[in-house]
Parts: structure tokens; C-alpha cells; sequence
């Protein structure tokens, strides 16, 4: 295992304990497509103190994208928009021109926190500014890249 990632709290730097914890949309559907409780992962990752953040871009994402969606999509979204009532809300826009990725790049950077997201992309724009990164891991654990 690479020195930056950690499978569990054990060892976690202070930088991890207590922290934010941006969750992206796609992060979301994680627990119906995938079985996992993101929930309980992230208490066992983080040794359990922390808070996790949904920005309202990516609410008003996934409102955007229900309208035109297949009914299992439908389904997966409002799961989704029901795990965010467990979550804190960023109350904040996009910026002129700004994708809700990189709201999440800006506002975790900028902050200190983390983000949850399974896209590869974004995975890889967040570690290049620092930021560290929690993902879904052989579709049964989450695991975090970019702690020290």
C-alpha cells in the first residue's frame, strides 16, 4: 500500500481527525450501487470524527439530472438526495463559469478538507493541488489518498 493511503484510522494525522468531508454526487449513489455504507466506512476510515459536507451545486446537480433519468436512475438519485439530509449543506454557487467540480477542487482546497468522489478525473486534479481524496476501493471499502 502506498505511504499516502490509509484503509483505517490507525495512525490517522490530526489533519484527518476532525475534518470536513465533501461528498460528491456520485459518491452518493455508492451505497445502493455497491452495498457499502458510506456512512459506517467513513467513521471506520476516519476513527469517527468527522462531518460530512454536500455543497448545493451538487444537490442541484442531481435535481438537474432526475427529470430526464430512467427510472433506475430515478431511484438511485433519490436515494441520493436523501442520504444528503444526513449531510451539512454548503450553502454556496458555482462561481461565473465554474463546473460543480470545480466548486469541489476550490471550496476543499481552499478549506482544508477532504472530498469523496469515485471520478477518476477529479481523483486526479485533487491530488495534483493536495487535496486529499476518499474513494470506493474494489467496490467494498472506502480508502483515503493524500494523508499524511
Amino acid at each position: 500500500m502506498a505511504a499516502d493511503r490509509v484503509r483505517d484510522h490507525k495512525g490517522l494525522s490530526a489533519a484527518g481527525r476532525g475534518a470536513k468531508v465533501i461528498l460528491d454526487s456520485n459518491f452518493l449513489f455508492v451505497p445502493l450501487r455497491f452495498g457499502v455504507d458510506i456512512f459506517e466506512e467513513l467513521v471506520r476510515l476516519l476513527g469517527g470524527i468527522h462531518r460530512c459536507v454536500v455543497p448545493k451545486p451538487v444537490i442541484d446537480e442531481l435535481r438537474l439530472l432526475r427529470p430526464e433519468a430512467k427510472p433506475s436512475l430515478k431511484k438511485e438519485i433519490d436515494f441520493a438526495l436523501k442520504l444528503t439530509e444526513k449531510c451539512e449543506v454548503l450553502e454556496e454557487e458555482l462561481g461565473a463559469g465554474e463546473t460543480v467540480d470545480d466548486f469541489l477542487l476550490r471550496s476543499a482546497a481552499d478549506r482544508g478538507w477532504l472530498v469523496a468522489t469515485n471520478d477518476s478525473d477529479l481523483r486526479r486534479r485533487l491530488r495534483r493541488f493536495g487535496v486529499p481524496v476518499i474513494y470506493l476501493r474494489q467496490r467494498a471499502y472506502l480508502e483515503i489518498d493524500g494523508l499524511a
